[in-house]
């Protein structure tokens, strides 16, 4: 999704909200901004040189740490990437063999649950709340229900049918917003098509599209029309055009198959393709190897932030320097299913994963009670799972993002589990320091990391750019805390956790929050404090010295 900064009207301002691959910066950032530091940079990034430069000093020596990465797949060929992969040390590549007996064959570099044996993949599917409002509409829609006879397991469903129900409504908003957005991709797709000839090549970014002169009144009339398009979205000038159309494109797909979901039922890919029998958890060797799959670009980002193969003189540098990305395929184009996460969870955790990221969430979750179960194995496993908090501008102590720290029936919180906002910096977001697009919560979100014009890998061996929203903040952490227990190998998954928390820096300024709040979507300034349960962004220097002053200590009294 993209993100744009705040427009004055309405529709707009819709759109911004829930368009968060662009955003639109007052001034132009360096690459990997995210691991500056302010008092060296001026940049509120996470103060990554510093740390490194303190652990060289005291002479620590790293361990490799595996990091499962549960996401919408991973191109294992990136030359940033293909380094620093999880290779199953049980498992022989391609002989169509389940040589460690784990149920998943050729399972090399990781599993893809949504796919089947013979190679076919979901790719796209629908949102959850569709499948909840058809699942239960025969039972519930048009009927008189008297809530008081239904059993306990009948009532969870009706209201949970009755909520997906409410949301199934198509606002007039939604359905402006889409016919705006696909006026403006045509006309995009009408003026790239003219200048893609008229330049002689078939990628080409804001900013060099402004330097080249057109030699015809067409290709003028073109580079004007795409200029002020892009500039009326105000999307970054370092953005590809092939990406813009891309994603304005997957974009207006998702919300027009949504309006179409309010007539007829989605065709139901998982049981054409995957045919597990869903209801049943242990029915769980379904799948295939094939980790990157058809589109790849969101878990590509994310593995690169987490650990882009450092120091190698090419594209980018992720956050931990001795990371091996386990890569769980369970994200389609659509939301994911509660089945496929808790099983990934399972799945990593016994292949040796110390942290795993989860860069997805969404309001349904219907089957949570699996997620649950799956999260309390992680923790007998010493597995931290980092989340990110999602990009709806809400706060998700009232409306949870799914999944979550709380287990259901106010039945306690996992203490292995740490939920991630986004932040950016004051000279990208008009001196704010929380991303307009993040949600946010005193209770649920424990701390913000950089997630603002994220610069990283993407699919196609030297590919990179920008990305942006709390699923580019969750790896920056899933990093950093790979660091720390990389370099501290004593540290649990709750001291990993705790130290992150307790370390985060406190930046001193006035206007630090804005936020969406009432059905007007009214804006208000709001203080970091009351945004995250710390009131801070991630600071991997502050985490390794708190680290060490713990690891110290800890040895002090063995020693004793």
């Amino acid at each position: 999704m993209f993100k744009l900064n705040e427009m004055r009207n309405r529709y707009t301002i819709v759109f911004c909200l829930l368009l968060t691959s662009f955003y639109a910066t007052s001034q132009d950032v360096p690459k990997g901004w995210h691991l500056l530091d302010y008092a060296s940079d001026s940049f509120y990034g996470i103060s990554l040189n510093k740390a490194y430069k303190f652990l060289e000093q005291k002479k620590i020596k790293s361990n490799t740490v595996i990091v499962g990465v549960l996401d919408s797949g991973v191109d294992t060929l990136h030359e940033d990437l293909k380094n620093i992969l999880w290779h199953n040390p049980k498992e022989i590549a391609g002989n169509n063999t389940d040589d460690d007996k784990n149920g998943y064959v050729d399972d090399v570099y990781g599993w893809n649950f949504l796919g089947n044996k013979n190679g076919r993949n979901i790719i796209k599917i629908s949102d959850e709340k569709t499948r909840v409002y058809y699942q239960y509409k025969t039972q519930f829609a048009g009927q008189k229900i008297d809530t008081t006879t239904l059993l306990e397991k009948d009532f969870a469903a009706y209201k949970l049918w009755k909520r997906a129900a409410a949301d199934m409504n198509i606002s007039t908003e939604t359905e402006f917003e889409i016919a705006m957005i696909d006026m403006a991709i045509n006309a995009l797709k009408k003026y790239d098509n003219i200048l893609k000839t008229e330049m002689g090549q078939t990628e080409y970014t804001t900013e060099s599209l402004e330097k080249f002169e057109p030699k015809t009144a067409e290709g003028k009339k073109s580079k004007y029309g795409y200029l002020t398009t892009i500039k009326m979205l105000e999307i970054g000038a370092d953005e590809k055009n092939s990406s813009i159309l891309s994603q304005l494109t997957d974009y207006v797909d998702q919300k027009k198959s949504a309006v179409a979901a309010t007539e007829n039922a989605p065709e139901n890919f998982r049981a054409n393709i995957i045919k597990d029998d869903y209801n049943n958890i242990n029915d769980k060797f379904y799948g295939n190897p094939d980790v990157k799959a058809e589109k790849s670009n969101h878990g590509t980002h994310v593995a690169g932030i987490i650990a882009a193969q450092r120091k190698n003189g090419i594209g980018m540098d992720g956050v931990a320097d001795n990371v091996k990305i386990m890569a769980v395929r369970v994200v389609p184009d659509g939301d994911e299913y509660d089945k496929d996460i808790a099983l990934a969870i399972i799945y990593a955790a016994d292949n040796g994963a110390k942290v795993l990221n989860m860069s997805f969430g969404k309001a349904f979750s219907p089957e949570k009670y699996w997620i649950d179960s799956a999260i309390k194995y992680a923790a007998t496993k010493d597995v931290l799972i980092v989340h990110a908090a999602g990009n709806e501008t809400k706060n998700v102590d009232t409306t949870p993002s799914f999944p979550t720290a709380y287990f259901l029936n106010n039945s306690g919180k996992a203490a292995n589990f740490i939920t991630v906002g986004a932040s950016t910096d004051p000279t990208i977001a008009n001196g704010e320091i929380v991303a307009y697009f993040s949600n946010y919560g005193k209770e649920s979100v424990d701390v913000f990391a950089p997630g603002v014009k994220i610069y990283s890998t993407l699919p196609n061996a030297d590919n990179y750019g920008n990305l942006q929203g709390t699923s580019m903040a969750a790896p920056v952490v899933t990093g950093l805390a790979a660091l720390l227990r990389s370099y501290f190998p004593s540290l649990t998954a709750i001291q990993t956790k705790d130290i992150i928390e307790k370390s985060v820096y406190k930046p001193n300024l006035k206007n630090q929050v804005s936020v969406t709040v009432g059905k007007n979507k009214k804006r208000e300034v709001i203080a970091l404090q009351d945004a995250c349960k710390t009131g801070g962004i991630v600071n991997a220097e502050n985490a390794v010295i708190l680290a060490y002053k713990i690891n110290m200590l800890n040895m002090g009294k063995q020693k004793k």
